[in-house]
């Protein structure tokens, strides 16, 4: 099952963002769950990070709570607010462009 994680950033938060990015990065890199996408939310100007989207694939949400509990984002206290739900992908196009 997948399942989109939406997480908005605490103001201010970009220099800790930066400071924390390659241990973010390690921890994605070994999780024991898949990533079918992830990456930051940007402000208007397209630059600024201000959050950080996931969809990931897990058998319950409880593992992908725990999966987001201890990543090193969450950990250092980067995120204001985080939603978890269920998703379901019913669009992919991308093999046809």
């Amino acid at each position: 099952m997948l399942f989109a994680i939406h997480c908005v950033d605490h103001p201010g938060k970009v220099k800790d963002r930066l400071a924390h990015y390659d241990a973010h990065k390690a921890y994605l890199a070994t999780a024991p769950m898949a990533s079918v996408i992830s990456g930051p939310l940007l402000a208007k100007d397209n630059e600024t990070m201000i959050g950080s989207l996931f969809v990931v694939e897990a058998e319950r949400i409880e593992d992908v709570r725990a999966f987001n509990a201890a990543d090193p984002f969450n950990k250092a206290g980067i995120w204001k607010e985080i939603n978890i739900h269920p998703f379901s992908m019913r669009v992919d196009n991308r093999k046809s462009r």
